[in-house]
């Protein structure tokens, strides 16, 4: 049988691993970065003594939105904004801390919460893509494997493959998202006096530093889907 990669006595090579070792090379390095950067700027104390939670609160009432309710949530980093019951939770290197990086990290959020008010369509779109985006993640190599097991059947691999696609794609579609709501935050801090200069603008590298999560992660999808098609989007083997 040849299998399309290098075959030796004793050993199979596949040379797709590369793909995978710099997909987690690079999330490897986005969460390095973000994570000194946040711990470098959770240093600096704003001027204003205000917490990230009295900065969310702040910015909430600011545009409007007073059925958004804060909660703390165990964990650091683990910030995030639900739509599904308007909750914002800020975790505890950010709901109750008076630094700069944690006002940045709640402001962001808070971002989230204004473009869920407003029907942002990326939001949408994404929020949509969350239980086909679990799908995808928890079935596609099940199938893929089982497809392998059963003579390469490429109905069941290659209903795997588009499974995972969809994963790639909320993957993709968060870019934008996440994007948005960091522009979002960084003119609200401004605008409304939260923070004042090398404040700003050291609210924007932490939002930029986590912004490269995102875009690693994506990087990561897309790699993985690649060696996904080269494994198993033809034949997958063929007989000699």
């Amino acid at each position: 049988m040849g299998y399309g990669y290098g075959y030796y006595p004793g050993f199979y090579f596949d040379p797709t691993y590369i793909l995978i070792i710099i997909g987690a090379l690079i999330s490897m390095w986005a969460s390095a970065r973000v994570k000194s950067t946040f711990a470098k700027y959770d240093r600096m104390q704003n001027l204003r003594g205000m917490t990230g939670a009295q900065a969310a609160e702040m910015i909430l009432h600011s545009a409007g939105i007073y059925d958004v309710s804060i909660q703390r949530v165990s964990g650091s980093l683990t910030d995030h904004y639900d739509p599904s019951s308007k909750i914002l939770r800020l975790s505890d290197s950010v709901f109750g801390r008076t630094s700069v990086a944690a006002i940045g990290v709640a402001a962001h959020e808070c971002g989230h919460a204004i473009q869920h008010d407003q029907g942002y369509a990326p939001l949408q779109i994404r929020t949509s893509l969350v239980p086909i985006c679990n799908f995808g993640s928890t079935i596609s190599w099940p199938l893929i494997l089982l497809g392998v097991i059963l003579g390469w059947n490429q109905t069941l691999i290659r209903i795997g493959i588009i499974l995972f696609c969809a994963v790639v794609l909320f993957q993709l579609v968060t870019l934008p998202v996440e994007f948005n709501a960091s522009s979002r935050a960084l003119k609200m801090l401004s605008s409304m006096g939260i923070l004042h200069g090398e404040e700003n603008d050291a609210a924007k590298k932490v939002l930029s530093a986590a912004a490269l999560t995102y875009v690693a992660g994506a990087a990561a999808s897309i790699l993985q889907l690649l060696r996904l098609i080269l494994l198993f989007g033809g034949r997958g083997r063929r007989d000699d």
